[in-house]
């Protein structure tokens, strides 16, 4: 058992590290469209499936409420959410729509559309990104090896790694690095 606790550990570890590292000059890019997009009085809207929905929640909670300092709620939202709208979406449409027909009643042109897939094929994922494209908000996608959504994103975060446990492991922790710098650079 203690085994695997440690070799979970060092995966989970070794894949963080690697992403990070990948990424540090997108990192930077996210942290200053959030930063601009913020201080331009527009918002950040996040989505995802399962897993990916909670981290969108998640992150959308830390900007609302606060990070790691006191200062004003920052606008974001998770699409994932409302009950009411998601079931309505997907019942009178399909699922594939819950989160794009929410891009274009709330997006508007500089807001921030945050796309979350393990996988980066996910259909709704997909279509929002669209939807958000068309409307001219800055798309960011973290995904797993990248799949389909990291060609329809301005910014693409694709963690290298299959399991789908190490790749929501990294994105959490990719999203605390950004709260942390939007943060930093709106309240220095």
């Amino acid at each position: 058992m203690e085994k695997i606790i440690l070799q979970q550990l060092e995966e989970s570890l070794h894949v963080k590290r690697q992403f990070i590292e990948k990424h540090l000059d997108r990192i930077i890019v996210a942290v200053d469209q959030m930063a601009a997009s913020i201080e331009a009085g527009n918002k950040i809207l996040i989505f995802g499936n399962g897993g990916s929905a909670a981290d969108a929640q998640h992150l959308a909670a830390e900007f609302v409420n606060r990070f790691k300092i006191e200062r004003p709620p920052l606008a974001a939202m998770a699409l994932t959410t409302d009950t009411s709208i998601l079931t309505s979406i997907g019942n009178d449409y399909r699922f594939d729509d819950i989160f794009s027909k929410q891009i274009e009643a709330l997006g508007k042109k500089n807001d921030i559309a945050w796309g979350i897939s393990t996988s980066g094929n996910s259909k709704n994922i997909l279509q929002a990104v669209e939807a958000a494209n068309k409307r001219e908000l800055y798309s960011i996608g973290f995904t797993g090896r990248g799949g389909a959504l990291a060609k329809y994103v301005n910014l693409a975060f694709a963690v290298p790694s299959d399991d789908t446990a190490r790749i929501q492991e990294a994105h959490i922790t990719l999203g605390h690095i950004i709260c942390d710098l939007v943060d930093r650079r709106l309240f220095p």
